[in-house]
């Protein structure tokens, strides 16, 4: 396999680097696979959509011209290195097919264009549909049979004017995409359906994952398809990669970072992220068709091509920082998480320095105007070794250095992109340490030198989980929806502080000193009434309470044997 290919059949007016294979005639190049191309109509592993978008529409000069497209390639090239996204197929789906139906008509016309042996027909009348579960290949339907519901199994399904609240692949509207297309893809469909494995996922990290409370699941919440739904009784998230659409909603929007693009990861943002320092990134999501897009692309203005709105606030940070440059974002269909992330960034950047973060642009018109605005902006550049950290780590290592010791007040944040604050009302924390347990992204935390309680602001998700496990009355809250931008935000915070107890029998340290007085105070008035022994037993080490019991009981024993 040779790695780079440009084809078009009209040949270019300038010259490629080298390393690029130029063809205008598909016979030369009939029998050879490439890596990256600019042409679905040569064999390639990767297909460079905005190659010939750059190309078309840049008014670099010549010579930058040759550098970026060579820089296009490589940067699809590392893209390639670092995807995930391995093609999957259900072979042999079986030629059972239910048609749905509010009007007996839609079911007639449709079948008329079926042979019998194609498909094991069912029909369905709508009305009688409650629920249906499973995924292509593998549907179950259950529907109203009068005294008791009734489970239909089938392989595909036809629904006339389908109202379903999360889409199913193996579901096909025809009234939606016309009787052609879907009868051609359900036939399609027999020979095995391809997918691919569209997301990565750390459960270690997620809010949801066998938290005893429903604390978080904004994926589930944004997924408009059947790919992500929660097992609520064993509190796991469960996936369906099948009816993935690669919208990127749920990569946006997840606070921690535990679900991640495999087409591109947040590994891979970053290491293509060098490729845009002293550019003008247009960053551009694979859902614009760039082959109708006739917008100019001023000098120095670099695109990048998303597979769905994966973009947060970290990645958007991360390339506002490398490239030192406002950031032009393109999509007419953008994501919440991704629209949230824009709004939080153009409000510190206009603290800041005074001009927007990044421009969105939803259509022709927009985009023009956004790249006429777009300008570097002085003193905004750094960049940083951030592999292998953590969503909330790397926006915090970004924003403090962004804000360089300025305090440039509060800015108020949402529930779907959520800031907050821990607080602990010391006098009432025992440190029993719930709340550290709790937290699964190392905000909250124990100092064993001084046996403290502390908090890293930026590194909480705002998921409420410790709020919810702190045994203690009046103790810890929460303060939601606000980022604070200056230095106490990035700093360690002692939440509470305590000393160790020292056990009365034989001096070990075992407790710390308020959660035994705490257990004292309701313990000891009912243990003092039992015995004196018991009751010295709430301040002895876990070693010293049986030898507490046992020599009260012996000196009881010596009293009788006298």
């Amino acid at each position: 396999m040779q790695d780079y290919i440009y084809y078009n059949k009209l040949g270019l007016d300038f010259p490629l680097n080298e390393k690029i294979q130029v063809a205008t005639n598909l016979e030369d190049i009939k029998d050879k696979s490439f890596l990256i191309s600019n042409s679905n109509d040569v064999k390639n592993e990767l297909l460079g959509l905005e190659i010939d978008y750059y190309i078309k529409n840049s008014k670099d000069s010549l010579a930058k011209k040759i550098e970026n497209t060579l820089k296009l390639y490589e940067i699809n090239a590392t893209k390639f290195d670092f995807a995930q996204d391995v093609p999957q197929t259900i072979d042999n789906i079986p030629n059972s097919l239910m048609i749905i139906y509010k009007n007996i008509d839609d079911f007639k016309n449709f079948t008329q264009n079926l042979s019998k042996d194609d498909f094991d027909l069912y029909k369905v009348e709508e009305n009688l549909i409650k629920k249906i579960e499973g995924s292509i290949g593998n549907f179950e339907v259950i529907v109203d049979g009068g005294n008791r519901d009734i489970t239909l199994k089938t392989s595909q399904i036809i629904w006339f004017d389908e109202n379903l609240e999360k889409k199913m692949s193996g579901i096909y509207d025809p009234n939606l995409l016309g009787e052609k297309i879907v009868l051609q893809t359900i036939k399609e469909n027999l020979s095995g359906y391809n997918f691919f494995k569209t997301i990565t996922y750390d459960k270690t990290i997620c809010q949801y994952n066998e938290r005893k409370d429903d604390i978080c699941a904004k994926c589930v919440d944004v997924c408009p398809t059947n790919a992500i739904t929660k097992d609520d009784k064993n509190r796991k998230l469960v996936f369906s990669l099948v009816d993935c659409i690669r919208c990127g909603n749920c990569v946006s929007i997840c606070p921690s970072g535990s679900i991640n693009s495999a087409a591109t990861s947040r590994e891979s943002l970053y290491e293509l992220s060098s490729f845009y320092k002293n550019t003008k990134p247009l960053i551009l999501s694979s859902k614009s068709n760039l082959s109708e897009l006739d917008v100019d692309l001023d000098e120095n203005v670099l695109p990048l091509c998303t597979i769905g709105d994966i973009f947060d606030e970290t990645i958007f940070l991360t390339y506002l920082q490398v490239s030192g440059s406002q950031l032009v974002y393109f999509s007419d269909n953008i994501t919440k998480g991704t629209l949230e992330s824009i709004n939080l960034l153009n409000e510190i950047y206009l603290k800041k320095f005074g001009k927007k973060a990044v421009f969105l642009a939803t259509n022709k018109e927009e985009l023009k105007e956004a790249l006429a605005l777009q300008e570097f902006i002085d003193g905004s550049y750094y960049d940083f070794n951030q592999r292998d950290m953590r969503k909330r780590e790397i926006f915090s290592y970004r924003l403090e250095k962004l804000l360089d010791k300025e305090d440039l007040g509060v800015v108020k944040t949402t529930r779907d992109l959520s800031y907050a604050r821990v607080l602990v009302n010391e006098a009432n924390c025992t440190l029993c340490l719930s709340c550290v347990g709790a937290c699964n992204v190392d905000a909250l935390f124990a100092n064993e030198e001084d046996f403290t309680l502390r908090v890293n602001p930026s590194l909480c998700t705002a998921c409420g989980y410790c709020e919810i496990v702190c045994p203690e009355s009046d103790c810890l809250t929460i303060k939601y929806d606000e980022l604070e931008l200056n230095s106490s935000w990035f700093s360690e915070t002692i939440l509470a502080k305590d000393n160790l107890f020292a056990c009365v029998e034989c001096g070990v340290e075992f407790a710390t000193t308020k959660a035994i007085e705490k257990i004292a105070k309701l313990m000891e008035p009912i243990f003092k009434t039992q015995s004196p022994a018991k009751a010295r037993s709430l301040y002895c080490c876990s070693n010293c309470k049986p030898k507490v019991m046992i020599m009260e009981e012996l000196s009881k024993n010596e009293k009788y044997t006298n």
